[in-house]
């Protein structure tokens, strides 16, 4: 099921570079989302870069929610799920984007109020390149799966508060 745009209601949209250990906890999660064939028939499109790009802002069109999926170097385990709100903008100095000022751009951009997101920040500890995924990183990916794929198959991200 897609929205009136043609694009997934729902985007999950993950952040990180695999080649920096814990770092790939978010594109990891993708892998395990795309192993779900249903997750793409109701409409759950996902989305992988290295980092949040102004461009972006293009893909959160016509969405009905976003997640945002990123490791965290800090914060509680296994993970935290907050709901995102538009945040001023930081600097156009640096290539990364965090994901409320991405929020804003958008409606800069469009002159629409941004979809509703929320971050998956997934704790994890070890970043040095070329380091393995931690042990404890692993364990909290399974958990975050578990619970995203929960919200996704019972609609409740679109229906919840945020």
């Amino acid at each position: 099921m897609t929205s009136e745009s043609g694009v997934g209601r729902i985007l999950i949209f993950a952040c990180g570079n695999p080649s920096r250990g814990d770092d790939a906890l978010g594109p990891l999660l993708i892998d395990r989302l795309s192993l779900d064939p249903d997750l793409a028939r109701r409409g759950i499109e996902t989305l992988t870069d290295f980092q949040l790009q102004i461009e972006h802002v293009l893909d959160l069109q016509g969405r009905e929610h976003v997640v945002f999926v990123d490791a965290a170097v800090s914060g509680p385990e296994p993970f935290t799920f907050l709901p995102l709100r538009p945040s001023p903008e930081a600097s156009f100095s640096t290539h990364a984007v965090a994901p409320g000022v991405l929020l804003t751009l958008f409606r800069q951009v469009t002159g629409k109020t941004p979809p509703p997101a929320r971050l998956l920040a997934i704790r994890g500890f070890e970043f040095a390149l070329g380091a393995p995924l931690s042990e404890p990183a692993s364990a909290n990916l399974d958990r975050a799966a578990r619970f995203l794929l929960h919200l996704l198959r019972s609609d409740a991200i679109v229906g919840g508060s945020d």
